[in-house]
């Protein structure tokens, strides 16, 4: 079977897409997994999967598959190359449409300048919700991880995120950490890990190691779940620019009860076909 695709980038946060909307497409975890592959396969942090809806009201439905073939809830980056997509490939003429996700409906609109806002929703704190094991809701939360005891902030951006504020992004042991506190027994169902440098008030750098994928070079789930958080502790003031590896994003939040915003690009990297 030949299996065409787009690849695409957010910020650097790599993806290949696929129309599932004008013909009915099925992957095995295997297969996922093999077309991630960098020497094997295509190469890619996530798969995304363009699908009719299946409630009403929504004009897409979007799938996203990690890595390591696992079907994760949200993706912020991959968002964003989903409106770039169903534009490119004249699936709808819509400006901002209406995407069905695991996690609800998300509201990408298509800007002027070629840039994409994603209404990310409203973030969730509650440790029931992210899920993480806590005996109750706090703004940080002290765990202990690779023999050290690291605060962190706990959110759910549709997925589970553990933000952890350092002084050098660059030099802080992501590859060491991030493996650890993905897999911490306090967290049910696994996380995405966050290390979060603050310049200032209004500018984070920022590294992921992302549940099922790695550190990537950029997470926009990631860097709402990061700017939520500063601005929960004092840190930050909305809106705030998140420089990661690959890129920038902007994030604005107002507090309580509002949703995130995400602004940033997303490009057409290659069309292709695969045999599977």
């Amino acid at each position: 079977m030949k299996l065409t695709f787009t690849k695409m980038q957010g910020i650097g946060n790599d993806f290949v897409v696929i129309d599932g909307y004008s013909q009915p497409v099925s992957l095995h975890e295997k297969t996922i997994r093999r077309l991630a592959d960098r020497h094997f396969g295509i190469g890619f942090d996530q798969l995304l999967l363009v699908e009719r809806p299946t409630v009403e009201g929504a004009d897409f439905r979007y799938r996203i598959f990690n890595a390591d073939g696992g079907e994760v809830e949200q993706c912020g980056n991959g968002a964003r190359c989903f409106v770039r997509f169903v534009h490119d490939k004249a699936l709808t003429s819509k400006r901002e449409i209406r995407v069905e996700t695991a996690r609800g409906i998300i509201f990408p609109h298509l800007e002027g300048n070629g840039l994409v806002t994603v209404n990310m929703g409203e973030p969730r704190f509650a440790p029931a919700e992210v899920p993480f094991i806590a005996e109750s809701d706090a703004v940080t939360h002290t765990m202990e991880v690779g023999g050290q005891a690291l605060e962190i902030s706990v959110v759910s951006m549709g997925n589970p995120h553990a933000v952890t504020v350092v002084d050098d992004v660059e030099k802080f042991p992501v590859e060491k950490l991030g493996p650890l506190i993905e897999r911490h027994e306090r967290f049910p169902r696994r996380v995405n890990a966050g290390f979060m440098q603050i310049t200032d008030g209004h500018h984070i750098r920022l590294r992921v190691f992302e549940r099922g994928s790695g550190e990537t070079l950029a997470c926009g789930t990631g860097a709402c779940a990061a700017v939520v958080s500063g601005i929960r502790r004092g840190l930050l003031q909305s809106p705030v620019k998140v420089t990661a590896r690959g890129g920038e994003l902007t994030i604005a939040w107002q507090g309580d009860g509002q949703p995130v915003w995400m602004t940033g690009p997303a490009e057409t990297v290659f069309e292709g076909s695969i045999d599977i």
